[in-house]
């Protein structure tokens, strides 16, 4: 059974979040400020950890930035009302998994919860290997297939396509994409990460395929579906 640390603030939305969750099959708790989820979080293991940003006393970006440099294994989705770019950009370099912003479907935070449980469960498996759907990439041999067909990749595009598939279900900004597979800060004046999804795309996305990987507007790439 999958568990839940809700951190936020407004108890309306809190006791809505821990309703809801707990009729879908998951063990939830709530924290009300950001230093009372830091107690809970160090105190007890959880899946996921839902993070509203504005918090009193210790801020949900605070909050974050503590759990992973402490590196607690639960993964982070941002719950708020700050929708800007900059925001979402901050929280996932700040190492979030995933981010919804205010106000949102219960729907879809469920589907992104369960998406997240699954690829921590891909991460588990197998070490030498990451699937996804028909994609197969062997990290030992450094080769990939999509189905029965072998593709050939250059290392950067083999990077690359590993780091979305880590991250499947995911939207990766640019700048993370960047500070990943080239060890970078990104560059707002170059394109060398749409360059080489445009070079990884002609190759892994056949014109019989279904399109493996997607642009999400505004932010950047990610493999799969939005959750």
């Amino acid at each position: 059974m999958s568990t839940v640390l809700i951190i936020e603030d407004e108890p309306k939305v809190a006791k809505f979040i821990q309703r809801g969750l707990s009729a879908e099959g998951f063990v939830s708790d709530i924290a009300s400020t950001g230093s009372e989820g830091l107690r809970m979080a160090f105190e007890k293991p959880y899946d996921v950890i839902t993070v509203d940003l504005m918090l009193p006393g210790t801020d949900g970006y605070s909050v974050i930035q503590e759990l992973k440099s402490k590196q607690s294994d639960a993964s982070i989705l941002i719950l708020s009302a700050k929708d800007t770019l900059d925001d979402k950009l901050k929280g996932f370099r700040l190492g979030s998994d995933d981010y919804l912003a205010k106000p949102f479907a219960f729907e879809e935070l469920v589907a992104r919860i369960n998406a997240i449980i699954r690829r921590r469960s891909i991460a588990n498996t197998d070490p030498t290997k990451i699937t996804f759907e028909d994609v197969v990439i062997d990290i030992s041999s450094r080769s990939v297939t999509r189905g029965e067909r072998k593709v050939d990749l250059t290392n950067m595009e083999f990077k690359l396509l590993e780091y979305l598939v880590r991250n499947a279900g995911k939207a990766c900004s640019r700048a993370d994409i960047a500070a990943a597979v080239w060890q970078e800060s990104f560059d707002r004046e170059t394109n060398i990460v749409d360059v080489y999804m445009m070079y990884l795309r002609k190759k892994i996305d056949h014109p019989n395929e279904l399109p493996l990987i997607q642009t999400v507007r505004a932010v950047g790439y990610m493999v799969g579906s939005p959750s």
